[in-house]
């Protein structure tokens, strides 16, 4: 494929599909392309989506039996959707899926009183380039599964080790299944196999918090204000966060401070008793208890996180999305990060390959490009708990006079929603 010496790096990852498998075939030819994803979360989906768009075969390894949510429902803001909409091309199927989500409200959650109203529907469209939707989390892996490919996607495929040799990696599988690769993606989720085989040890960290979640049908939230509105609920000790997914269902994230350590071997545990989540939450606002009561709670679900890692990679190995940076989900972004991760690996391993740089020189890039990005969100989303959760007095009101100010979006989450992470610099100074 003819090169032009003054075309950019950003100019070459732009071009069609189709130059993308030509230089790919250039540089390498498929059977020499192995490339072993562990986990078909999202992140581990979007990335094997956009590498065999590209004109690469990467294969997908998932430890269930099926693909089916670890949750309800996911928010998309549009740092993650513009990737989906321009370089997936799914926007239109997803639309059809989603709540296309009309603003951002916080408000009191004892009496309902709006704090601050910071976006409209057409607002944010504008601001950010793209939608913000609510979306049920199976719909969304059904949709990114479609583009992956099933003949990709290989279940009942539990990672239990990763050996490291002169010329691959040899992925050992619980059923005694034995894959080699080139190049193999951490893609496993909070609970990171591969982040282990990185760190040596287990550094998952309690974030002070539980949560009880669950699924609402519009007729039995008769009350509620602003429906199509994604809205935190704050109050001493804890907040709710809800938001539409379709259909004018809601969604609802009911979190509280835990008191002590977290002392139970799994992250989630049936409820102690069945009414415990409405104990925690009484004389909250009648939306709120309507919404919480409509359907039965079972389970109760810890919130962990990991520290940011010094490195993203080791041996044929890289992480993305909860493997590299785990995050609580008070600024609703671990998809989101995820998906970023994976637009950006993918870029930078097919320039990676059309350079003729290697692997390494584009993981380190991707590292480079992703960390300290990925870091701040996760350092704000911890805070973001204490900020919510300040009980009653001076701090409270000082909180509410920040939130609401006419600039309360440009500092506090413009930085988040209007990111496009393929912009980014040259890798050489000027």
């Amino acid at each position: 494929m003819p090169q032009n010496a003054d075309e950019t790096a950003p100019a070459r990852l732009l071009r069609s599909s189709i130059s993308d498998t030509q230089v790919k075939e250039k540089h390498m030819t498929s059977s020499r392309t192995r490339i072993a994803i562990v986990g078909a979360g999202i992140g581990g989906l979007t990335l094997a989506a956009e590498l065999r768009r590209r004109g690469l075969e990467p294969q997908i390894y998932e430890q269930a039996s099926e693909l089916r949510e670890v949750g309800a429902a996911v928010a998309l803001s549009a740092n993650a959707t513009h990737f989906l909409r321009d370089r997936l091309g799914v926007g239109e199927e997803l639309a059809e899926k989603s709540a296309d989500v009309d603003g951002l409200i916080l408000r009191d959650g004892r009496d309902g009183r709006v704090i601050s109203r910071i976006s409209s529907r057409e607002d944010y469209h504008e601001r950010a380039g793209a939608p913000y939707y609510g979306v049920h989390r199976a719909d969304l892996q059904h949709i990114l599964k479609h583009a992956v490919g099933e003949d990709a996607i290989h279940l009942n495929k539990r990672c239990i080790r990763v050996e490291e040799r002169t010329d691959a990696a040899v992925l050992y599988f619980a059923d005694g299944d034995t894959v080699e690769a080139d190049l193999v993606i951490g893609a496993d989720g909070v609970r990171s196999r591969l982040r282990r085989e990185i760190l040596g040890y287990d550094d998952a960290q309690f974030s002070g918090c539980h949560a009880w979640r669950g699924l609402v049908a519009p007729e039995k939230m008769p009350s509620l204000p602003d429906p199509e509105a994604i809205q935190f609920w704050m109050g001493p000790g804890g907040h709710l966060l809800h938001y539409p997914i379709g259909g004018g269902v809601q969604n609802f994230f009911l979190v509280q401070r835990h008191n002590g350590p977290w002392e139970e071997s799994s992250w989630v545990v049936p409820v102690a008793e069945e009414d415990e989540h409405l104990r925690a939450f009484e004389g909250w606002a009648p939306a709120i208890t309507e919404m919480i009561s409509a359907n039965p709670v079972t389970e109760r679900w810890a919130l962990f996180h990991r520290p940011p890692l010094q490195r993203w990679s080791k041996g044929r190995i890289t992480l993305i999305g909860d493997a590299a940076h785990a995050m609580v989900p008070h600024h609703g972004q671990g998809a989101n990060q995820s998906i970023e991760d994976a637009i950006v690996l993918a870029d930078c391993l097919m320039e990676g390959l059309e350079q003729g740089t290697g692997w390494d020189t584009a993981r380190q890039r991707y590292q480079e490009l992703r960390a300290d990005r990925a870091r701040r969100v996760q350092i704000t989303s911890l805070a973001a708990a204490d900020v919510y959760h300040l009980p009653d007095g001076p701090a409270a009101e000082a909180r509410n006079a920040r939130l609401g100010a006419p600039d309360a979006w440009d500092r506090y989450l413009g930085w988040i929603h209007e990111h496009v992470a393929d912009r980014y610099p040259s890798p050489v100074a000027s």
